[in-house]
């Protein structure tokens, strides 16, 4: 459905960039124009301009300007049609649509239905017993406008009294009708209003206080409403997720408002669904780490699963957090229990370890196979193979070694990719016999190269020993003999490495090395048992270390 351009140009006319950009942050006269600090970029002394006359702002720090539609698209993160409605909602506008059914997008009865629930709320002794007895303070019941649905007669003597339009609250999924007449969709249950990006109010997500079957019920699929794309509290954690570059997603909608509560308001939840394809727009738009925090019974797992498969493909950074013993974040902050919680979601572990994990262990930690039993390895072997070929060829490679030592395989058994074309297929033509290159090598070697003045930090973590493909141009570049480098330096398709990614790269690079060679120290007959407990130790301690980001001098195992 598309607002119409007479529409749009109508509400253009009628608005004051003034009164727009005030509703969001505060400005102060000055002369003819009003300034303030500007909103996208850190600063103390205002350079952010709006002019009333020629109904433009422009900031003289960071050059963003625009005009009233331009700013509520930067500053609310939406996008053209969003925005649009957005200050539509915020005059009182009525939009047109191109389409006949634009009334369906009409969500005043939503909004009149919220208040309705909100209202209920402080009359039930029950519901708020409930909520107090989860830990959720006022504040919380108020952000995130907490309700409750009563009886269905209740609610439909109140969309009477207030004559709405009966069919049309069917449309928008407060109401149904069946063999007995008409019903409502929420009774007796804590009510959570669930918004778009944009702030527009589309649907419920409704927790039973009575002991029904159903704990959660969603609103159901409407025009406005697809539970599958999008995520509870959004609209509240997305400035939050911008400027931290980092999002958590849980599984409840009270994990969400007991993290809110505590600091962690870059918290979301899906709507009793798992993540899907359709949720990785939104995420993409802030290019923020993703953080999941599910349960760990069966159904958590399995959730946290396909949701790290599908992140891992889709290349998001970030991790999985499983929280055991049947508690939940919620159970944290009621406990108490911030700090614990704040360190289990600073140490994630990463989607493509997460989903191998489970591909050979189930929610118990059991293997699903006999390890000892050749033909069943070879099962789950392909199994992993499977996955691996789904990811880019330097992740499926990165993530091997993990695989092989998970399954007490050398990593040379593990094929990651069906067809090989991406991974090694570049030919280097300035070579005698015409070697393949790798990849992940190349990236390495491009690093130091990039980044002189880390070299002797990065030198220090290599050796010649850790390059199987370019041995020989590593050492060249040890000598300073760049002029022989032709092979790393034409390789201009590659992407450059930002430092931060870089490092990142250069420790996975080490991880994998690492742990190449503790398992095929592990695997050594000729080491006693008190020599693999010390080089498990040692493993350990590199491992964390990496995984944290911090780059280790060289360390040899067998020659420590």
């Amino acid at each position: 459905m598309l607002i119409s351009k007479t529409s749009i140009e109508n509400l253009k006319n009628q608005i004051d960039i003034v009164d727009i950009v005030s509703s969001f942050i505060e400005l102060k006269k000055s002369g003819a124009n009003f300034k303030a600090c500007c909103p996208f970029h850190g600063e103390d002394t205002p350079s952010f301009t709006v002019s009333p006359t020629k109904q433009i702002y422009h900031c003289f720090g960071c050059s963003n300007g625009g005009d009233a539609i331009k700013f509520v698209m930067e500053y609310e993160k939406l996008t053209y049609p969003e925005a649009i409605e957005k200050i539509a909602a915020l005059t009182n506008f009525n939009l047109e649509y191109d389409n006949n059914d634009s009334q369906a997008l009409n969500t005043s009865i939503l909004d009149a239905v919220n208040n309705y629930y909100q209202n209920n709320l402080f009359s039930n002794s029950n519901a708020l017993q409930y909520l107090n007895s989860r830990g959720i303070t006022k504040e919380s019941i108020d952000k995130f406008q907490i309700g409750y649905a009563s009886s269905s007669n209740d609610t439909i003597t109140y969309l009477k009294n207030n004559f709405f339009d009966l069919n049309m609250a069917k449309e928008l999924g407060v109401i149904d009708s069946g063999s007995n007449g008409l019903y409502a969709r929420f009774i007796e249950r804590i009510t959570f209003p669930i918004f778009l990006q944009s702030g527009k109010l589309v649907g419920f997500g409704g927790r039973t206080i009575s002991g029904h079957n159903a704990k959660y019920v969603n609103s159901p699929a409407t025009k406005l409403f697809n539970k599958s794309a999008l995520l509870f509290g959004y609209n509240l954690a997305k400035e939050s997720i911008f400027q931290s570059k980092e999002i958590i997603i849980t599984e409840g909608y009270l994990d969400v408002v007991m993290l809110h509560q505590v600091g962690f308001t870059n918290s979301v939840a899906t709507l009793g669904t798992a993540l899907t394809s359709q949720h990785i727009p939104l995420l993409k738009k802030s290019d923020a780490k993703v953080i999941l925090g599910y349960d760990g019974d069966k159904a958590g797992m399995e959730a946290a699963y396909k949701a790290s498969i599908l992140l891992a493909q889709n290349d998001f950074v970030g991790g999985v957090v499983i929280f055991q013993n049947a508690h939940d974040p919620a159970d944290y902050v009621k406990e108490g229990r911030v700090d614990e919680l704040k360190s289990l979601l600073l140490h994630p572990k990463y989607f493509v370890e997460f989903a191998l994990d489970y591909i050979v262990k189930d929610n118990l930690g059991n293997y699903r196979f006999d390890i000892n039993r050749p033909e069943e390895k070879q099962k789950i072997l392909v199994k992993i193979e499977d996955f691996l070929s789904t990811l880019k060829p330097v992740m499926a490679e990165e993530f091997k070694g993990y695989a092989a030592y998970l399954i007490n395989l050398h990593p040379k058994y593990i094929k990651t990719q069906k067809s090989n074309t991406l991974k090694n297929n570049y030919k280097t033509p300035n070579t005698s016999q015409n070697q393949m290159i790798d990849i992940t090598e190349i990236l390495i070697l491009q690093g130091i190269l990039n980044y002189p003045d880390k070299k002797e930090i990065i030198l220090a973590a290599l050796d010649s020993s850790m390059f199987q493909k370019h041995k020989e141009e590593f050492e060249y570049l040890l000598s300073g003999q760049i002029d022989r480098l032709t092979s790393v330096l034409a390789r201009t398709e590659l992407k450059t490495l930002t430092l931060e990614e870089y490092k990142s790269q250069l420790c996975m690079f080490l991880y994998k090395y690492y742990q190449n060679q503790f398992i095929l120290a592990t695997n050594d007959k000729t080491l006693n048992f008190q020599k693999k407990a010390n080089i498990s130790k040692e493993f350990k301690i590199i491992e964390q270390r990496l995984k944290s980001g911090n780059l280790i001098k060289f360390f040899n195992f067998k020659n420590p």
